[in-house]
């Protein structure tokens, strides 16, 4: 099966093609580049369509991109508090100076980028419309590279847009000078599809967006000769394709969501975790176990500081005549320091000696105080280490006591989630984000597990022993609790943020219960 759509060109791929006069391509100085410019990688597209059996799925990419001029375009969105809305500021260079604006309302409103940023259209052989739709814009594109040779080696900003979780605080959004970012070209529903034939496509940059950065009009269309090509898959082929075509609608690394295996624990970053034995070499500490340091001897610095979010993503299921409330729980880490636990293996066992490390304001390492163990999960869907004091779930009653304890804990530690980028040093570009890069595997002497500032990790409690069995609990209101570091083992700048409630209601009768699960501001 071929990987992605298409891209029909006389030349380099990558080379943009100027759109309308624009301008834009890989040779262009910085001096000579627009601060915006929307362009194309090719006016000749073929799209794939996969087909298994009644299952079809459509993988349409237009090659429509934005391309920053001499300076990133950079926007910050953040809330004061869930009650609030979303607000957005650009960073723009003026004078040589850098300035936040406001962008306009109405242009951000969630956490998925530029709201209906484009309008695509398009028309069959005949000239007849057979699709019109808005897409939004995020411009943490994963495959975002440089356009010119005079652009930076390297790209600051993070990578995707991270709009699932109800609960995000702060986003940072951006495309390095010089380096392009895609343009969705997919509507965000369910079967969308094209059949096999050749069309025209329209991709028009929306005209608030025309007005506000200055994009003249004869530079913001596109227009592409797009050919539908049907192509036959066995079954895993077409799971295969089912989880591209999904990455592309949710704006994910499509090559991780496609080798990423069902997995129910970690959610997040747009990639589910993966289940490999591969380790990144990177995130193995020295073998050799630390000599324990009294926290007192270490001096006074940055501290990671864990906080919960509402539990999210709530819902009930039914297995084997028992009833179970399901749910999503992230920890994020606020703090001045990332969150470093090592874990050193006893020989011969499959227990590890857990380390937290200290580092100083200019990220020298300084220290490490024990912070409990780390064991071997050899459960199928786990198979990797678990640090055993990072959260732990309860149901609790009305009356704040506890009802059913989740059988989930312990965890292995992954920067799933960008909960809040604009917090001072946080860290856009996380290198560990799934289980296959800081978890270890079986034979792994040691493993580093890291939560980074302005990172959360996610899991979702959907299987039995470790969402909450509530078969025979009375209805009634209960609350999720989501608590981080119970055991106080961890040091962090404080422990009063460590627990958040989610408010739930419990009806119906045994074998029909119902679950009521009041929004949070809104929010679910």
């Amino acid at each position: 099966m071929t990987s992605r759509t298409r891209l029909l060109t006389a030349g380099a791929v990558t080379a943009a093609v100027a759109l309308a006069g624009a301008g834009v391509g890989i040779a262009s100085a910085a001096a000579d580049a627009p601060p915006l410019a929307f362009s194309l990688a090719t006016p000749n597209v073929t799209a794939e369509r996969y087909v298994y059996g009644d299952e079809v799925y459509l993988y349409l990419d237009l090659g429509v991109n934005v391309i920053a001029g001499k300076d990133p375009f950079e926007v910050r969105a953040t809330r004061k508090s869930y009650a609030d809305p979303i607000v957005a500021q650009q960073y723009v260079v003026k004078n040589g100076k850098r300035k936040a604006v406001a962008l306009p309302a109405g242009m951000v409103t969630d956490w998925n980028g530029l709201k209906d940023f484009t309008t695509v259209t398009i028309k069959d052989a005949s000239g007849a419309e057979v699709a019109n739709y808005q897409t939004d814009f995020c411009p943490n594109d994963y495959s975002s590279t440089r356009t010119r040779r005079d652009a930076p080696a390297d790209t600051p900003y993070p990578q995707g847009c991270n709009g699932y979780n109800p609960f995000n605080l702060g986003a940072v959004w951006g495309i390095q000078a010089g380096w392009n970012a895609g343009i969705a070209s997919m509507p965000d529903k369910e079967n969308f599809d094209l059949a096999a034939g050749t069309y025209t496509a329209t991709v028009s940059l929306n005209q608030k967006y025309r007005d506000y950065f200055k994009i003249p009009a004869d530079q913001a269309t596109a227009k592409i000769n797009l050919t539908v090509e049907t192509v036959r898959e066995d079954e895993r082929g077409i799971e295969t394709a089912k989880a591209r075509v999904q990455a592309a609608k949710a704006g994910d690394d499509t090559s991780a969501k496609v080798a990423a295996a069902e997995h129910g624990e970690h959610a997040g970053q747009g990639n589910t975790a993966l289940q490999v034995a591969a380790y990144d070499p990177a995130f193995r500490p020295p073998a050799k176990a630390p000599r324990a340091m009294k926290l007192s001897s270490l001096a006074s610095g940055p501290r990671p500081d864990l906080r919960s979010l509402p539990a999210w993503g709530i819902s009930m299921s039914e297995e084997d005549g028992k009833t179970f409330v399901n749910f999503g729980a992230t920890v994020w880490n606020a703090g001045t320091s990332p969150l470093l636990v090592d874990g050193f293996r006893r020989t011969g066992t499959e227990l590890m000696d857990a380390y937290q490390y200290f580092f100083d304001a200019k990220g020298k390492e300084v220290g490490s105080v024990a912070a409990g163990t780390m064991e071997w999960d050899a459960r199928e869907g786990h198979r990797h280490w678990h640090f055993t004091d990072f959260a732990q779930y309860n149901l609790l009653g009305a009356d704040k006591k506890l009802a059913v304890r989740s059988g989930k804990e312990a965890f292995c530690l992954a920067n799933t989630d960008s909960v809040d980028y604009t917090i001072p040093n946080a860290k856009w570009r996380p290198g560990n984000t799934d289980l296959s890069s800081s978890c270890g595997q079986n034979t792994a002497v040691a493993v580093r597990e890291v939560l980074d500032i302005g990172n959360g990790d996610t899991y979702t409690q959907d299987r039995p022993g470790q969402s909450f069995e509530v078969t025979d609990l009375p209805n009634g209101t209960y609350y999720i609790e989501v608590k981080a570091n119970p055991s106080n083992k961890l040091t962090e700048l404080s422990t009063s943020n460590n627990t958040a409630l989610r408010e739930i209601h419990l009806g119906g009768t045994p074998g029909a219960r119902t679950l009521e699960v009041p929004s949070v501001h809104g929010l679910d």
